[in-house]
């Protein structure tokens, strides 16, 4: 915790956040494994069978939510190695501290409120 304010430290909100984004990324591979499974076992045609299309779409969505979770799981670390080189909190744009509630609402950001606003 930080001392006076009650808030966790940097580090322990992003290892839980982390730990999260694994468990999510595990079941939607898990999940991705079993739509390809039935599918295959299906023998359904994605072009010519009506079952085939959801089947296909579903296959994307998991691949996409997959892919997003990686990407967060990129930015987690990327903020821990950030907390380490002591820049954590700081905007990769103009250097000015990131106000502490856009830290606490995402701990992975890496501008302040005005550069992002910018971009």
């Amino acid at each position: 915790m930080n001392a006076g304010t009650g808030s966790p430290e940097p580090r322990e909100t992003l290892a839980a956040e982390r730990a999260s984004a694994l468990e999510r990324l595990g079941g939607l591979e898990r999940e991705f494994t079993g739509i390809v499974d039935s599918s295959a076992s299906a023998n359904t045609d994605d072009e010519h069978d009506p079952e085939g299309a959801t089947i296909a779409f579903e296959r994307q969505h998991i691949a996409a939510l997959i892919d997003q979770a990686r990407q967060h799981l990129d930015a987690i670390d990327a903020a821990l190695r950030r907390v380490t080189d002591d820049t954590y909190g700081r905007c990769e744009s103009c250097g000015q501290p990131i106000a502490p509630e856009r830290l606490a609402a995402r701990p992975t950001a890496t501008r302040c409120v005005a550069c992002a606003s910018r971009r």
